[in-house]
């Protein structure tokens, strides 16, 4: 089954996306690219976006997306190490990315009407890509997924890429992913499904996945506006909704009496994923949609492991839920052993119905975070005593902002390469909407003065906006621990205290 796509005031039918699947898939096979293979997207939400993703995972080919905010070093790094065939990009992103694509990367520019220049073959429009190019050969749904770019404490961005399943379990694990999905996300019939969150994100992605298979009316959006947003899932009579945080703290600024004047009574399930939920902002939107709000911990390497729904949370606040299906959740100690509730530990999670995981061309980094065929991303926590998951804070330095995971280790090595930095650390600093902000301290160099705005600027020069730091902090030496590594929590702390969190 194929969606219908509800898109800027205009509908794009099952059949225009069957259409433009088969195109695609037809142009990339003529470009010689083989089932296995990487294809790239640096697009914003499109219906375009979509029909690149289905034909993706129904063709065989892996898809690695890259954030459109991102510059030149950024995308390159993705579009090298995942040794990306072709690239779908946008026409007005191709200018802040188009001297880091590599010589033999075919590009195909979505919504352009005029030519790019480029060294190497040139650009081809979306709609003549694969146009009357034989159309690819049939074959069975392999799925091997999106590939998702995600960094570690060292900065460097890893690919986080899926094996195939074996033959022999292909149909189990995909009916068991199917489960694990549609709780998450929710299922049933008549469904309109409202998406506003960028799909170059991996939950966004899976979520288009879940919707189109169910045939689904998907309402997506460009971008998030509250206002906006509560007028079209009215009108649409959406049932179901994937919203972060960030966006139900921005619905909840919203005048009650806006908030009233929309009926979002069709509203059956709100997913919610990517980054923790203050329990003042979780029990607000619960009282005021309903018992609909859902939250489930995951991530790019684990896939969904714990699930809750509104009725749970309220009886335990601030859980992250119990175990998915074919999931395992462990909380072990520093040598590895199991640890009683109400003990926090590590938290280690496999995810049964999901194959395997690499790192792209980072095999030690892979084998870093396992034990016993279970992996962690460095998040501490606790179980209690009915295997409710609680999370307490994260062992790595990752900050979280709007559901969007951010890296300080790559943001310093910039900052590092700053005339006048002598040092640097980047952490997280409490935000009233986004959860976490950027903020940065800087110790300046003998003979040199420089202010906020040059730090600012020179990182918003060099890499993604919502990498700059909104705080910058001048200190005439930064702590240290003994062992020579900046003592960030002494950084952090002022910031935090008070607020009776620390993430």
């Amino acid at each position: 089954m194929l969606p219908t796509i509800v898109f800027e005031g205009r509908e794009y039918s099952p059949a225009w996306l069957q259409q433009n699947i088969a195109r695609v898939q037809a142009g990339l096979t003529e470009l010689g690219c083989r089932e296995g293979d990487t294809v790239a997207a640096m697009l914003r939400n499109s219906p375009q976006y979509v029909a690149v993703v289905l034909a993706c995972r129904l063709g065989g080919f892996y898809l690695a997306s890259v954030n459109w905010h991102f510059k030149t070093h950024e995308a390159r790094h993705i579009l090298v190490d995942s040794e990306a065939r072709a690239l779908f990009i946008h026409d007005d992103l191709v200018g802040q990315v188009q001297d880091g694509f590599p010589s033999d990367l075919a590009v195909v520019v979505v919504a352009s009407g005029r030519p790019v220049e480029r060294p190497g073959k040139p650009a081809v429009s979306f709609e003549a890509f694969g146009d009357g190019s034989p159309p690819m050969p049939s074959r069975q749904l392999i799925n091997h997924g999106a590939i998702t770019y995600t960094s570690g404490t060292t900065g460097v961005p890893k690919g986080v890429k899926r094996t195939a399943p074996p033959p022999e379990l292909r149909n189990q694990m995909i009916e068991g992913m199917y489960r694990v999905t549609e709780t998450v996300y929710g299922d049933g019939s008549d469904l309109v499904a409202y998406l506003s969150a960028p799909i170059y994100h991996s939950a966004p992605m899976t979520y288009v996945q879940h919707f189109a298979r169910l045939g689904a009316r998907i309402v997506l959006e460009r971008s998030f506006d509250p206002a906006h947003a509560l007028a079209l899932m009215a009108r649409e009579r959406v049932t179901h909704a994937y919203l972060v945080p960030t966006m139900y703290r921005r619905l909840l600024t919203l005048d009650e009496a806006e908030r009233k004047r929309h009926d979002l009574s069709s509203l059956r399930h709100v997913a919610s994923t990517g980054s923790p939920c203050p329990p003042a902002v979780k029990r607000a939107m619960i009282a005021w949609l309903g018992p609909v709000i859902n939250e489930a911990y995951g991530s790019s390497e684990a896939s969904y492991t714990t699930f809750i729904n509104s009725l749970e949370w309220l009886e335990r606040p601030g859980s992250a839920g119990r175990q998915l299906p074919n999931a395992t959740v462990r909380i072990l100690d520093a040598d590895g052993s199991p640890l009683p509730p109400n003990t926090v530990g590590l938290i280690y999670v496999r995810q049964h119905s999901n194959t395997d995981f690499t790192y792209i061309n980072k095999p030690q980094a892979r084998r870093d975070v396992e034990r016993e065929g279970l992996v962690t991303l460095g998040d501490m926590g606790y179980f209690d005593e009915e295997g409710y998951l609680f999370i307490c804070d994260r062992q790595a330095d990752m900050v979280i902002s709007g559901g969007v995971n951010i890296y300080p280790a790559e943001i310093e090595a910039v900052l590092q390469s700053m005339p006048g930095i002598a040092d640097c650390a980047v952490f997280g600093i409490p935000d009233p909407e986004y959860g976490e902000a950027l903020g940065a301290a800087v110790q300046t160099a003998e003979g040199f003065t420089l202010s906020a705005s040059d730090v600012q600027s020179w990182i918003r020069d060099r890499m993604a906006n919502f990498k700059v730091p909104r705080l910058v902090e001048f200190h005439e030496a930064l702590p240290r621990e003994e062992t020579g590594k900046i003592f960030k929590r002494k950084l952090k702390q002022p910031h935090w205290d008070g607020l009776g969190r620390s993430i």
